[in-house]
């Protein structure tokens, strides 16, 4: 069953997030499976995955979700991705920078039947923030004046 959800994965990155055959999700996702990224919950079932993926490409149209790294034991998958894209929209209140951006993230899924019964997402939203200038990057936070 391993190597039938990794295939079921790749296509979901594949079609719905990158190439975005939204009917993709239906077919995948089951329809209590809850979508977490980090401690955020971003809803349930193939809606949420339809709306993170508006809210993601809202804000960066050319997105494209790269699977590095993919390992599976019986109905549960982890993965290794990185994402890339151009800062064109909107995204989380900050207006388009055009900054071209590349982070990491890592994700979970338990499968059931082909299924995915449960995604827990974990991206670099913090790197992602700092590239396009909403979160101070560390070597530009100014030094604490002394006392």
């Amino acid at each position: 069953m391993s190597e039938e959800n990794k295939a079921v994965l790749r296509r979901f990155y594949d079609e719905f997030f990158n190439s975005g055959n939204l009917d993709v999700a239906d077919e995948i996702i089951g329809p209590d499976c809850p979508l977490y990224f980090g401690s955020m919950f971003m809803g349930t079932g193939p809606e949420a995955f339809k709306q993170t993926r508006a809210m993601m490409h809202g804000g960066f149209p050319d997105l494209h979700l790269t699977i590095e790294e993919m390992v599976a034991e019986g109905e549960k998958v982890a993965e290794r991705l990185s994402a890339r894209g151009t800062h064109e929209g909107e995204f989380m209140g900050v207006a388009p920078t055009g900054k071209r951006i590349e982070w990491q993230g890592q994700a979970f899924f338990h499968f059931s039947e082909g299924k995915v019964l449960e995604c827990r997402g974990m991206p670099d939203m913090l790197g992602l923030l700092q590239q396009i200038g909403a979160v101070p990057a560390p070597e530009q936070t100014e030094e604490a004046s002394p006392t």
